[in-house]
Order: C-alpha cells, then structure tokens, then sequence
C-alpha cells in the first residue's frame, strides 16, 4: 500500500488501475468511483488509518472493455504495471514488493485501440493557446492513432467553428485560459473534456525545441511559416503526449499549416441544424455523412468525414478532387477493380500507430502486410492504358506516391507470419512454420514430445534387445527408463559402456536414465521458452522494419484512402444522379432540380415515391447588374420550406468538398462561410430560452456574414409577440440586404414582409405551391414565384391530429376575425401563444372575438331588470350579486 499510495500521489487525477497478478486493482476512492462507473462489486482489504481499504478490481484480459466505459465516463486512467518478474523480487527477500510503473495514461484523446475508437471517425487531441501580450490564439490538433498533425491560427469569433468542425475528443490548454470567460463559455458548449495545463507548458521557445528535437530537424520552416502561437500549441501537444506515453512516442507526421481562409466556416449550430455528420439527437444513421458514404475502408470513411467537415474554398483544388471522380465515372472497371481490393486492405494506419507504441501485435503487422499488398495491385489497375485520356493530376500524384513501396516489406511479412495469428506477440505461435528451422525443432520438442520420447524408447529398445522397455515420467526423477527386474543386468553390462545410468531399483523393476535423455528432457522442459523467444526475436526484428519505414507506410495508407473517397464518391454520383458542379470564383448559385440527399433517400427507402425537385438562384450578379440573390420564401408548414432550405446549404458543402451533387445542374461561386438558423431549440442550462437562442445565432449571422457566405434563416422572430417577431425579421431582411450583402434564404410566414421585394431590388419572393381539395391540404412541394397569402395552420393542425372540436371552433374564429371591418382588430392578433408578451386588457380585444364569445352572465344579468323600478334596498342587492358573479 505505500508503494501504491506513493504511485497514486504522482497521478492524483487519474484512476490507478494497480497490477496484482492477473487483476488491475482500484483502492480507496478510486475503487468507489469505478465500482460506481462499472457496476462491479466494491469490496475491501487490510486497513489503513484504521479504516477498511476499498478495493474493487478487473481482469487484466478484460481491460479495454472497462477502460472504455471509463473513458466515456469522463475519467481518465493510469496503468500501473508490474515491471519485473515475481520470482526476482523474491531472491531480494520473502517479503520484497514486486516493482512497478506507470506505462501509459489513458485520456480521451489519446487512445489508440481499436476497441476504444470509432473507425471512421478521427479522435483528436486539440491544443490551444495564446500568447501573453500580443493575444494571439492557435490551435494545434493531432490523431495519434494516425499521426495526423495539423495546427492553425484562430480568433475568439472563430474558434468555435473550428472546434466543432474537429469535434475532439480532448482539449489541452493553459490554466489561465479559463478566466476568459468568453473563451471558456466557447470551450463549454463544445463538450469536450478539458485538460488544463500550467502555462509554462505553452511556451513557444521550449515548444520549438521539442519539435525539432523530435523531427531531427535545425529549423521548422520546411514545416511551414508558423507563428509563435502554433508553435507553442503544436510543442505543447507533443509534450503532453510525451508524458501521457511515459516516453514512447507514436508515429507522428510533421505538422501542416492550416488557413482559416482555405476552408468554409461553419458554426456550430449550422453543423447541428443542418445535420452534417450526426443528427439532432446524436446518431449516424440519417445524417449526410451517412447518406453518402459509400467507402469500403476506415481511413476512406474517417477521410471523407474530414472532407465533409471542412469543405474548400480554393477551386482550384476543389476541381482537382471533382476531376478524379470524373475519371472514376469514365473507367467503371477500373473503379469496380479498385474497389475490390479496397475491401481486403485493413485500417494498417491505425496498425501502424499501435505498434510504434508497443500497444500492436502480429495482427497489426499482418494488417500492414495486407495494405502493401493492395496497395500494390491498385497501383498495376492505375497503371493500366487508359487511351487518349490523360490521368487527373490528383489521380497521378497518388500513383507517384504508390511508386515509393518497393513490396520487399509486405513480401517479408506476408513470408513470416502464420495464417492464424495471435493478437499479442506474447502469445506466440503467429511465426509461420518452414521460416526458422531452429524454431521448427523447438516446437516439434514442445508440441511432439510424446512422438519424440517415443521414438527414443523404440531405438533404445532395439539397441538393448528389451522389447519392454518403457520411457516414463514422473515429478520426482522426470524422465527415465524402466525395464523389469530380470533385464536389468543386461542395460548395465559394459558393451553399452556405461551408456545407461541407474537411478534407482525397484521391488519389480530398475529406473535408469542416459546423457541423451537427460538432455532431451532439459531441451523439452526448455523448448516453449525457447520458442517463444526466438519468436520474439522475430516480431521485433519485423517491427524494426515496420518502423523504419513507417513514413512510407503512413503515405500509402494516405493514398489508399484518397482512392477510396475518389471512388466511393463516383459510385455515390452514378448511383444517386448526382452531377458535376461548376466551381469558381463569382458569385454565382444556381441550381438546377436540386434534391435533399437524406430526405431523396429516406423516401426511396419508404417506398413513399421520388422527391421534389426545385430550383434556386442566388446568383449575387447577372451580366453586371445585380441579382435577386435573397429570397424571401413563404407557404404554409409541411410543405418542404425547411427542406428547401437545407438542401441547398448541402449541396453547396457537397460541391466545395469536392462532391458531385444530387441536382440537374450547379453553378455555385465560392461560399466562404455558411449560416444556417433552422428549427427550435433551447440551451436551459444557461438560462436561455428557445427565443434568446435564436436571438443569439441571428446576432452571429448579422454580425459575421459576407459578401461570399451564405444564409440560411427559418422563422425569425416567431418566439415573441406578433409585432416584436416581425419588426426583427424585417430588420433583419434590410440588414442582410444592405449591410451583410449575402446569399440568402429567408423563410417566413409574417406575410407582411412580401411587400419589402417592391423596395429592395435584391429581394425576390418564393412560396411553397399546395392545393385545397375538398376542404383538404394538398402539399406541392414545389417552390415558386410570389407570395403566399396563408398559412394553412389551421389545416396542418388537424393533420396533427387536434380535437375535432378544437379545429371546428378555430375555423369559426378564423372566419369572424377574417370578416371583421376592423383593421385594427387584425393587426392585434397573435398567431401563436406570445411566450413574452403581457397579456391583454379586455378592453383591447378584438371586436370580432367578443361576439363570438357571446353576452356575459353580468351582461344577462342587466338585461333582466328596470333600473327606474329598484328600491334603493333591490338595487344594492343587485350590486352584491352581480358582484359574486364576477367574482365566481
């Protein structure tokens, strides 16, 4: 216990798993909070200050199921093990403790096993810092179970974006961060753990050291130009690695230099409105990310998320990716081939990381034996004629990138390891047989013994002439000979020249042994050990080779993933329809028959029939005077505004990733940041309403949007009263048509606001076509010129499934208050519950309304009686009750 006091007081924030023998034990605190965590049983054992020790504890075969409940839980864990033998321990006394050691610290953002990752998705470790002084903030990011390294500049308004574009799975920074109370409410809405560190760590002098220490490098600017603030996040990501690692430091690629400029900005509310890579309520499935994913591999998947998150802003390299689909589209055999091999190449990335760290196993180098392999045949299907037809320069930089492997490490592997292999090297028996011959003869001693004494009983046998001789064992001699009493002489005369020596003598029988079986017997008890370390020899000289050449290896698995993405998103295109947009630098966006791809292929799935297609043209300039490039849409719930919107912010994400997009035609000039504010949500934790959060991601929209973003705003202003809602929306219709000046989708149903398009010469109307049939809604889908003159909720709620009675009443209401000859009347109506409004006298209610609520009992009352005929006695009895009245 004060060995592990000791360790525990090194690592106070983290549960110490504790190696004894076969478990990993917890004590004092951390044991309850595992047991809690793990739903395992809390027991005790000894004492310390008098009191009972907690103690709970998992099997160490058993680890990374627990360690991945634990890391999801929020914890993070110390491994705590044994570093010498038991036996060793003891020749320094019967009572030595078995030395031991922290290994490894498991934190969210530093895991490398299969068990505890998600394969398509990457876990990154992010890094942030700013300097003193100047203010600077940068962010360095890393995937250490792919080496991924990249970092970049960022401002307060920007970091957001770039967090919940890389969702990490931790985020390292300086201590004194966190009185930024900004900075802190932004880190806070992403969700990622935090792990502060003293700012002495982010010191871009030390960070610069660390880096060129660790690449072998004199100077960074082979790197990239980075500023002081990148260096110190990149040097502190290292560090903190360096020391979650205990010093064994994974395949790390030098890191690249991100702009902000390069990629589309999108916040994190836009991510989650618009259902990017997760849905609103955290899935996969019914995501875009999901609905175009047609990859084979894990790197292909995690890649085209990375694609996804971050479209391009540079056509330049948008048309580079575009025309390696275009060429896939073009040679279907080739694709189809391609593909095929795709599916026998393993995740040999993340093999890769596994082993540099010493976490990986035989499997892990037959994964990157199985990933040379294909990658080799994909480049012979790449070199293949292809005619006239010049290959894209994406498509030849990556074949020059395959030309690097020469196959001599994928042949040595594929040579060496058995079929059947073990999942640690410890395990032995992953060599394949014919491969060492020295190994060949220790395991036919370690698996044949039987045949092998056998044979030696039978040539003894022959030798003496004493057809009973028998080879036995047991634990006293261990192997010896036995002949009855009567042949003993014969093994003891001279002409075996003392060959057999006598052991011991018996009622009926003599017990002899000789050199030979002496030896044999040592070689047999000796040769599992043996064996299992001449494998071990072998596992490390393969490893050696591995890592050697692991950039190579890294750069391939790179490639094959690039190819994955190219031709999965070709069948993605020829599959679903979709086509090549036109990417450039105006401000163009014209579509032609766009289609939502989620909702096109749930309704496919459904067997609900085809989806609606419909056009949109934003386009800011027509032959050099300006266009409508802001639309205000109109039309009744559920006839697919919301669905229009969104589809024409993904097919926009879709084409400046590098996608074909799901329309008859795309023209789409560059969007450098895209807003979306669609549906309702509240944040309640920080006391804001469904209303204050639309206030709050509208400022944003206002505030940052430009020329070149694109907008994307449903219902603004619909959570407060009547006039409140529509004077903000039309303010803000004039403020993005004036002052933010971007491409825009503006859907309401304060109709009032059609009139703006006869003001503002930008500003053009669409409305969602239905159909009355037989007192029925009938939906359109279809987007069209002008403007919509109801809102059908009436209709909608009945589709709802409202009372019978709730939807007959509201008819009649809707009819007085239709046919009313007071303006005014109509103008103080609310379309929905205010959720701040004060409420009305009744003084103030529409006219309309009071007739159809009928006279009050007071008003019957009145109605009953002859002032001029009360006596002053009746007409105080009358005052009381009609007092009662009213108050009842």
């Amino acid at each position: 216990m004060a060995q592990y006091l000791a360790i525990k007081e090194q690592h106070p924030d983290c549960l110490l798993f504790f190696r004894m023998g076969d478990f990993y034990e917890l004590f004092f605190d951390d044991a309850g909070k595992a047991s809690e965590t793990l739903g395992i049983a809390l027991t005790k054992r000894g004492k310390h200050l008098g009191e009972d020790i907690p103690m709970c504890g998992v099997p160490v075969h058993a680890a990374e199921d627990y360690l991945e409940r634990l890391i999801r839980a929020g914890h993070r864990v110390a491994v705590c093990e044994q570093t010498e033998d038991p036996a060793e321990a003891k020749k320094r006394g019967a009572k030595s403790v078995v030395q031991r050691a922290v290994i490894r610290l498991v934190t969210p953002g530093t895991l490398t096993e299969d068990s505890l990752l998600q394969s398509k998705r990457h876990n990154y470790l992010a890094a942030l810092t700013r300097l003193r002084g100047k203010g600077e903030l940068a962010l360095a990011w890393i995937d250490i179970s792919t080496g991924d390294f990249a970092c970049c500049q960022v401002s307060a308004e920007t970091l957001g974006a770039e967090l919940a574009r890389l969702e990490p799975g931790e985020i390292v920074l300086a201590d004194n961060l966190l009185a930024d109370e900004a900075l802190a409410e932004t880190l806070r809405i992403q969700k990622a753990p935090l792990t502060p560190l003293p700012a002495s760590r982010f010191d871009s002098t030390n960070g610069e050291k660390r880096l060129k220490a660790h690449f072998a490098v004199g100077a960074l600017d082979g790197f990239g130009a980075f500023s002081r603030a990148e260096i110190a996040a990149c040097g502190a990501l290292l560090d903190y690695i360096m020391l979650t690692q205990v010093g064994r430091l994974p395949l790390i690629r030098p890191p690249s230099q991100r702009q902000q400029c390069d990629v589309m900005l999108i916040d994190a509310a836009t991510r989650i409105n618009l259902e990017l890579v997760k849905t609103t309520t955290g899935e996969r499935r019914g995501s875009l990310l999901d609905s175009i994913d047609r990859t084979l591999t894990s790197a292909g998947g995690r890649l085209l998320a990375e694609r996804l998150a971050a479209p391009l802003t540079q056509p330049g390299a948008i048309n580079d990716r575009l025309d390696a689909i275009a060429f896939f589209l073009d040679f279907e055999r080739m694709r189809s081939d391609i593909r095929a091999c795709l599916k026998a190449a393993p995740d040999f990335a993340r093999a890769l990381a596994r082993l540099t760290v010493g976490r990986g196993g035989p499997r892990d180098l037959a994964a990157i034996s199985a990933g040379l392999r294909a990658a080799a045949e994909i480049r012979g299907l790449l070199a293949q004629d292809t005619g006239l037809v010049e290959k894209p320069a994406e498509i030849a930089r990556l074949m020059a990138s395959l030309e690097r492997d020469d196959g001599a490490l994928a042949q040595t592997l594929a040579q060496t390891l058995a079929d059947d292999l073990p999942l640690l090297a410890r395990d032995g028996g992953f060599v394949r047989a014919g491969v060492v011959v020295e190994l060949d003869e220790q395991l036919r001693l370690r698996d044949q013994s039987r045949q092998v004494i056998a044979g030696l009983q039978s040539r003894y046998a022959d030798e003496t002439g004493v057809r009973s001789l028998k080879i036995r064992h047991n634990n006293v001699l261990g192997y010896f000979i036995e002949v009855s009493a009567q042949h003993g002489d014969r093994l003891t005369v001279a002409r075996f020249g003392g060959r057999f020596i006598h052991r011991q003598t018996l009622a009926n029988a003599m017990r002899f042994t000789t050199v030979e079986l002496a030896d044999l017997e040592s070689q047999i008890a000796k040769a599992g050990e043996r064996a299992l370390a001449i494998e071990l020899e072998i596992y490390a000289d393969l490893l050696a080779r591995v890592t050697a050449q692991s950039e190579m290896i890294s750069e391939i698995a790179d490639v094959l993933a690039a190819l994955d993405v190219a031709t999965a998103l070709a069948q993605l295109a020829e599959d679903e329809r979709f086509v090549r947009p036109q990417v450039d630098t105006s401000r163009a966006f014209n579509i032609v028959q766009g289609r939502h791809p989620v909702v096109e292929r749930a309704l496919r799935q459904a067997g609900e029939g085809g989806f609606v297609p419909n056009d949109c043209d934003l386009s800011a300039d027509r032959e050099g005077r300006p266009g409508r490039h802001i639309w205000l849409i109109t039309g009744p719930n559920m006839a697919g505004k919301s669905t229009f919107l969104r589809q024409n912010a993904l097919i926009a994400i879709l084409a400046q990733m590098g996608s074909y997009v799901p329309a008859a035609s795309a023209h789409i000039g560059i969007v450098d940041r895209l807003f979306s504010r669609v549906g309702a949500a509240d944040d309640l934790a920080r006391g804001r309403s469904t209303f204050m959060v639309e206030m709050v991601e509208t400022a944003t929209i206002l505030n940052q949007a430009s020329e070149r973003s694109l907008v994307i705003l449903d219902e603004i202003g619909r959570g407060t009263a009547t006039f409140d809602g529509l004077s903000i929306a039309w303010a803000c219709v004039e403020h993005l048509h004036e002052v933010n000046r971007c491409r825009a989708l503006f859907a309401t149903h304060f109709h009032e606001l059609t009139a703006l398009a006869d003001r503002l010469e930008r500003l053009a109307n669409a409305t969602m076509k239905v159909r009355e049939f037989h007192g029925e809604l009938v939906f359109l889908h279809e987007v069209g010129p002008g403007a919509a003159d109801r809102s059908y909720g009436i209709q909608v709620a009945k589709l709802a499934g409202l009372p019978a009675a709730v939807i007959e009443r509201a008819g009649e209401v809707l009819h007085l208050l239709e046919q009313s000859e007071q303006a005014s009347s109509r103008r103080e109506l609310v379309d929905d519950l205010p959720l701040f409004a004060a409420a009305r006298p009744p003084s103030a209610a529409p006219m309309a309304m009071r007739e159809a609520m009928g006279p009050s009992q007071v008003e019957l009352a009145l109605a009953e009686i002859e002032p001029d005929d009360l006596s002053p006695r009746e007409a105080l009895d009358l005052l009381y009750r009609l007092k009662a009245i009213i108050s009842a």
